[in-house]
Order: C-alpha cells, then sequence, then structure tokens
C-alpha cells in the first residue's frame, strides 16, 4: 500500500506541475533561483499531503489491482 501511495503523489505532483502550483509569480518580484529550484519540493509535498487526507482514490484502485494480480484472480 505504501507503494501505492507513493506512486499517487507523484502522480498528483505532476498534476501540480501541469497546473503551475508551486511557480513565481510574475509581477511579484518573485523568490528568485531559489524559489525556482525548491518548488518541486513544494510540489511533493503538497501531494503528499493530499494523499494523506485521501487523495482521489488511485492508490486504494492500484493496491487492489495489484493484490488481485498477486492472488492470481486475474
Amino acid at each position: 500500500m505504501d507503494a501505492a501511495k507513493d506512486l499517487e503523489a507523484t502522480f498528483l505532483s505532476e498534476m501540480l506541475k501541469a497546473a503551475k502550483f508551486g511557480e513565481a509569480r510574475e509581477g511579484l518580484g518573485g523568490g528568485g533561483i531559489g524559489e525556482e529550484q525548491f518548488s518541486s519540493f513544494l510540489r511533493q509535498t503538497q501531494a503528499e499531503e493530499m494523499v494523506k487526507a485521501g487523495g482521489i482514490g488511485l492508490a486504494q484502485t492500484l493496491f487492489e489491482a495489484l493484490k488481485e494480480r498477486a492472488d492470481g484472480t486475474v
């Protein structure tokens, strides 16, 4: 289950990246190069917190599919 949750967090992090979450805002002075370099950490942490709060159900779906496959029922 931990691996499934990690995969869901990675997926959510990529979705946040596509939504431009954590990127420097134009016209506000920004945080410079440091802000750009650490935005990936912000996205990953936010994604992990989303998974802890229940996520989108992807981890549970993956876990059940892997469990069925391991049991030979698929």
